[in-house]
């Protein structure tokens, strides 16, 4: 695992995450108000998600390694009882999130767990497990955010680790590229201009690559950038140099598990 964040600031961005999110939530005009980001969700439907989530890898973790969800696992995700008075659902999210916590902080960063991106190069282990609940919990904060008019960047920490989680863990494969190979490049306009590499070809996808110049590359903040790849922000939030479309290929790509 790549992240720069250590195992206890995983945590904190978890919890610190969750508690903007319940803000939002707890100053919203409504539960029924539509998120824009998540086409067909109101602002419950989106609490539901998250707290079922935090419910459901405080579990997975719980029960260790594992070739499939355990069936407390999979009896949470399959019944996610949150309350519709608001007060009791942000105490309902708040108790969510601090189920994974717990979980987490007594399985400690390197023990394993089933999780859904065996094939990627994110190992199955808690610390994989809270790294990508930091971007799960900021990424659907900022969700929130927007169904109020208020969208606010990701902390730039989440943010910088975000676009090097998003490549490992949701891009990763050994899937052959179905399209001429390329090199896509990202680079942070904030912090200290941290950059990404990304290789497609006919050995899969994977975050890394040779010396030389990119077939396209992406400038922007860490935020934007994770955005972008979430599909939260349009691509005119960003600079593009090169072939766009090669973005357009990479977002459309389905590879074989």
């Amino acid at each position: 695992m790549t992240t720069s964040l250590e195992f206890p600031e995983l945590l904190r961005l978890i919890d610190e995450r969750s508690g903007a999110f319940r803000a939002a939530v707890a100053s919203a005009p409504s539960l029924d108000v539509r998120v824009p980001s998540c086409p067909e969700w109101t602002l419950f439907r989106l609490v539901e998600h998250l707290g079922g989530g935090d419910r459901f890898w405080a579990a997975v973790v719980a029960a260790g390694p594992a070739d499939a969800p355990s069936a407390e696992a999979a009896a949470t995700r399959a019944t996610v009882d949150a309350p519709r008075e608001r007060d009791a659902l942000v105490a309902w999210l708040a108790d969510s999130t601090q189920a994974l916590l717990d979980a987490l902080r007594e399985a400690g960063p390197e023990r394993g767990c089933w999780t859904w991106w065996g094939a990627s190069r994110t190992p199955q282990h808690s610390g994989g497990v809270a790294r990508h609940r930091v971007q799960e919990t900021a990424v659907h904060t900022y969700d929130a955010q927007l169904a109020l008019g208020v969208p606010q960047p990701l902390p730039e920490a989440a943010a910088l680790d975000g676009v090097d989680e998003f490549l490992n863990t949701c891009v990763a494969t050994t899937s052959a590229w179905p399209h001429k190979p390329a090199v896509l490049d990202f680079h942070a306009t904030d912090g200290e201009g941290h950059s990404w590499r990304l290789t497609l070809d006919a050995d899969g996808a994977r975050p890394e690559g040779a010396p030389g110049t990119a077939d396209v590359s992406v400038h922007g903040t860490a935020s934007d950038l994770v955005l972008f790849l979430y599909n939260r922000v349009p691509a005119t939030s960003l600079r593009i140099d090169g072939d766009r479309g090669l973005l357009d290929l990479l977002r459309a790509w389905e590879p074989e598990e």
